[in-house]
């Protein structure tokens, strides 16, 4: 996308405003829903197989869509596109705040997802040719992500607070005012230059595989639970992704103007980024839903405690991204961050593996939750920044995109193959302990945490794994900034992804 306008906006400032109220609502969307869930669960009668629908319908439609949100933002306009998105997503908030059942809740995760990936590419863009200054962009970037970061640790408590003395409904309900103001805001002083549309055409067989190869990725995790590794539905989906992402993959090299063009991706660096990135999300995100139900269940911890109790791991990973990882990235090459930040983030797992019906909070799960904030906080800024460091000025746009994609299809992938993995242990535990256990009430729980701790596990697998291709692939020296303007703006810009992507 182009990187210069002709005007410097005199709102500018104004507008940013209005862009990161907006921002902050998509992550208090994504820590909110997580305490929120038991109590949904509960309400609504939603299965545990099914409960996960509640993360992935949002994480999929958001993850899926997002290379698409962000090509129709650069043809359609992206202030136009920006307010739809803003609209939409308060609309589909009204409606998961109403649901009288499982299916219209999950349809309205579903359709927040396709009006976040509209408004987060937009909302990012809009930043990118506003400020068109180095600096000053830096500084709105820098402004941006600090709100973003900051909107994890408040999502996390305003969830508790809304879920335990209003009702869970609140949740989604608390969005709409902020979308309110924020699109007030964007239709009074958000302008945007002409000069930056794309004019190119919109690639559209390469969204339909991009889009439904995913889709049936995802899919297939989730039928594995249900069905078994070996069913017929479950090899057929993970065989039809196989075909739809290789065919997506022969179109976007040859068609003129690509959804996503496969130099932003082939390349050592970025492509070492990208899978390591996914791999780390999918550790995470299966540990957010397991240790919210463990605080809540087992511990009997309210939605508030639960809230405040995370508030820890949210810390670690703004003072690792912002104090280690900021600081260091001009000084060491990005894979001495990336990778032994990670190993730290799967010590910190590997912590919390050892849970049990009693085990304490301050001497075990704190501990745990701080080297993983810490960790992933460290791996992250780099690898956000190496994402779209060196990408020519018109791919700067489909790189960011492409980062963001990674992790939320990683993200979606996590959930449901941990629970997957969870609900399998849990279910072998309960039946071989069925004669020894005190009482029905003790076995369910033992079999629970068992399930969680079994799942744990793979994670740090996970991310020891993303360590390993984080030190193998990633080969590019210290970001000293001397780069592309890619690298000063989009590479910036991208750390307001990390938080709210690893809080979801």
């Amino acid at each position: 996308m182009p990187e210069t306008a002709p005007f410097v906006d005199p709102r500018r400032w104004k507008a940013l405003i209005f862009i990161a109220i907006a921002q902050l609502m998509v992550v208090l969307d994504a820590t909110i829903v997580n305490i929120a869930l038991p109590s949904a669960q509960a309400d609504l009668n939603i299965s545990d197989g099914n409960r996960q629908w509640v993360i992935t319908a949002y994480a999929l439609a958001f993850g899926g869509l997002l290379l698409f949100g962000g090509r129709i933002a650069d043809l359609w306009g992206r202030k136009q596109t920006f307010i739809v998105g803003l609209l939409g997503f308060a609309a589909a908030s009204a409606v998961g705040g109403a649901a009288v059942n499982s299916a219209m809740l999950l349809g309205a995760r579903a359709l927040q997802g396709v009006f976040g990936a509209l408004l987060a590419p937009a909302a990012l863009s809009l930043l990118a040719v506003m400020f068109t200054d180095a600096k000053e962009r830096a500084k709105a970037f820098g402004i941006f992500g600090a709100i973003a970061g900051g909107g994890g640790a408040v999502g996390l408590i305003l969830g508790g607070v809304l879920t335990e003395y209003m009702d869970w409904r609140w949740t989604f309900f608390v969005n709409i005012p902020f979308a309110a103001v924020a699109a007030a805001g964007a239709v009074a002083v958000v302008r945007e230059p002409v000069e930056s549309r794309n004019t190119s055409r919109l690639d559209i067989p390469g969204v339909i595989l991009a889009t439904t190869g995913l889709v049936a990725l995802v899919y297939g995790f989730t039928r594995a639970e249900s069905d078994g590794w070996t069913a017929g539905w479950t090899i057929g989906l993970f065989i039809a992704s196989a075909v739809l992402l290789t065919a997506f993959v022969v179109v976007e090299s040859q068609v003129k103007a690509p959804l996503l063009p496969l130099r932003v991706v082939t390349d050592r660096n970025r492509g070492g980024v990208y899978i390591s990135l996914g791999l780390a999300i999918i550790g995470m995100f299966g540990l957010f839903l397991f240790l919210t139900y463990y605080m809540q269940i087992v511990k009997g911890y309210s939605p508030v405690k639960t809230g405040f109790a995370f508030l820890p791991m949210v810390i670690g990973m703004i003072v690792g991204s912002t104090q280690i990882g900021t600081r260091l990235m001009t000084r060491v090459p990005a894979r001495l961050l990336m990778g032994p930040g990670f190993v730290v983030a799967a010590l910190g797992m590997l912590i919390l593996t050892q849970i049990d019906l009693d085990t304490s909070y301050t001497w075990q799960i704190l501990p745990g939750f701080i080297l993983l904030g810490l960790g992933m906080g460290t791996a992250f800024m780099p690898a956000m920044s190496l994402s779209t460091h060196g990408v020519q000025p018109s791919d700067a746009g489909v790189a960011s995109a492409m980062v963001n994609t990674s992790q939320q299809v990683g993200g979606a992938i996590g959930t449901a193959l941990l629970n997957t993995i969870a609900a399998s242990a849990t279910t072998d535990y309960a039946k071989s302990h069925l004669l020894s256990a005190p009482s029905r009430k003790a076995l369910e729980l033992e079999a629970m945490v068992h399930g969680y701790t079994t799942a744990i596990w793979w994670a740090v697998g996970i991310l020891t794994v993303a360590a390993l291709i984080a030190i193998t692939f990633v080969n590019a020296g210290r970001q000293d900034g001397g780069g592309p303007v890619a690298s000063s703006a989009d590479g910036e810009g991208a750390v307001e992804d990390v938080v709210p992507v690893m809080v979801h």
